[in-house]
């Protein structure tokens, strides 16, 4: 069992999971094998089986009479029916599969008294060991998939859903980039989606802010229409809303905590004497965003988005629990005193 682990670990040094196998014959190691199902493209390369094929082509004959195989892991059902089909004397194997083992913790194949050979079977045998190189590799695994999650900005808290892309599959394009973001301090992992129009030939940029039952899809018209004007137009989706996460709870929004939000998603952009416009609905998130940053928002205008379909306003929220957001502006005092008459952007 210990050569099966040093088989295992090179396993794990070739990014494969750590399983490691030898046969035996009167005493003689006759064949090893490592987990090799990635490297070989075969989903049949398991340890056990490799070294399989190699005692049976080291022996000239794929009946294995008086072997014995170790290996660290109880074996699959594939790798079981190989071994009976090889008529393997025993098999000594060290942790035990609760999810596809085949010596009894999921299936006892061996067991099967119906067959016409019947194979010895111990396990357990330097179990402790074996089950720590797994359970070493498959935490790694899952730190260096989490990292790699949150540097992408794909990382999912547990307390929050993402709408599926799949559900904005059949909506007309957006003239604008899909942009993500989810390293702003109040964000705490949260990921937050906008548009982007991009670079533009003015040097103004207008920021458009969705109602509390809409999202950035619905200022589509304006952004065609000001981008055409040489304007950059910035759409985000508020957290709850669009393609951005979604807690799930309504007690996670609050007015400060979006306004937080959006001031440290306009330093992130890097904008400063930005235009608002805005839903009437969505006027004194704007106006406390203004007042605690008034060098980046020059100007608020209640202006209107478009008229949405069904399909494009039920999108981001597939079910209830999508829409904990939705719920909670409904409850939250978002609209401020009638502002001044809309004025036209030169």
């Amino acid at each position: 069992m210990r050569l099966a682990l040093t088989e295992a670990q090179a396993a794990d040094a070739a990014g494969e999971v750590p399983v490691g196998a030898v046969v035996v014959l009167h005493g003689r190691v006759i064949a090893t094998g490592r987990n090799a199902p990635i490297s070989t493209h075969d989903p049949s390369a398991h340890a056990e089986m490799v070294a399989l094929r190699t005692a049976a082509q080291h022996l000239g004959n794929y009946r294995l009479d008086d072997c014995e195989l170790y290996v660290t892991l109880e074996p699959c059902t594939m790798c079981a029916g190989a071994m009976l089909h090889a008529r393997l004397k025993r098999v000594v194997y060290g942790a035990t599969d609760p999810k596809t083992g085949a010596a009894g913790s999921v299936l006892d194949v061996f067991g099967l008294t119906q067959l016409n050979h019947q194979t010895q079977v111990r396990g357990g045998v330097m179990g402790q060991a074996c089950a720590e190189l797994l359970q070493n590799f498959f935490k790694r695994q899952r730190r260096q998939q989490r990292q790699e999650r949150a540097r992408t900005g794909m990382a999912l808290r547990e307390d929050a859903l993402r709408t599926p892309e799949s559900r904005f599959a059949d909506l007309p394009e957006i003239p604008a980039l899909s942009c993500y973001v989810n390293d702003l301090p109040s964000l705490t992992g949260l990921r937050l989606h906008y548009l982007d129009t991009g670079a533009a030939a003015s040097a103004q940029v207008i920021v458009c802010l969705h109602g509390p039952q809409s999202w950035s899809y619905g200022w589509r018209s304006l952004m065609a229409e000001h981008r055409a004007q040489g304007h950059r137009v910035v759409c985000p989706d508020l957290i709850g809303f669009g393609k951005s996460d979604k807690p799930k709870k309504m007690s996670a929004h609050s007015l400060s905590w979006h306004a937080q939000i959006l001031l440290e998603w306009l330093a992130h952009l890097e904008l400063h004497q930005v235009i608002f416009m805005v839903s009437d609905t969505m006027l004194a998130l704007a106006q406390q965003v203004q007042a605690a940053a008034p060098m980046r928002v020059s100007q608020v205008i209640v202006a209107q988005a478009d008229l949405m379909s069904a399909q494009a306003l039920a999108a981001p929220f597939p079910d209830a629990g999508h829409r904990a957001a939705l719920r909670a502006f409904s409850s939250l005092k978002i609209q401020s005193l009638p502002p001044e008459a809309e004025t036209p952007i030169a």
